[in-house]
């Protein structure tokens, strides 16, 4: 994948988070941070997270797991089949909001 190409995934895939963490944090009591740079997307709920690098997500403190952006607008996440990047963003933002600590 070309590096404008990537840039491009990567600004939309931070979008998309933010995006539906702050849906999400309409019907909680939380509110959710999206810190992003050009190589880490970081989504922040107290004292969770989720640490997405061009190779990797992780969760808070867990081993990460191998993630990608795909030139088709998907992603995959630990080899998994791909999932369309607002779904996966929108799965993230629901679980990081609502599991409790």
């Amino acid at each position: 994948m070309n590096d404008r190409l990537h840039t491009e995934l990567w600004t939309s895939w931070a979008s998309l988070l933010r995006s539906y963490a702050a849906a999400h944090g309409l019907n909680s009591t939380h509110h959710a941070v999206v810190e992003v740079s050009a190589n880490e997307i970081t989504l922040r709920v107290n004292d969770r997270w989720l640490r997405f690098t061009p190779s990797d997500l992780q969760h808070s403190g867990e081993t990460p797991t191998p993630f990608t952006l795909n030139e088709n607008g998907t992603v995959t996440i630990d080899h998994q089949p791909e999932q369309e990047m607002d779904i996966a963003a929108e799965q993230f933002a629901r679980e990081i909001l609502t599991s409790k600590n």
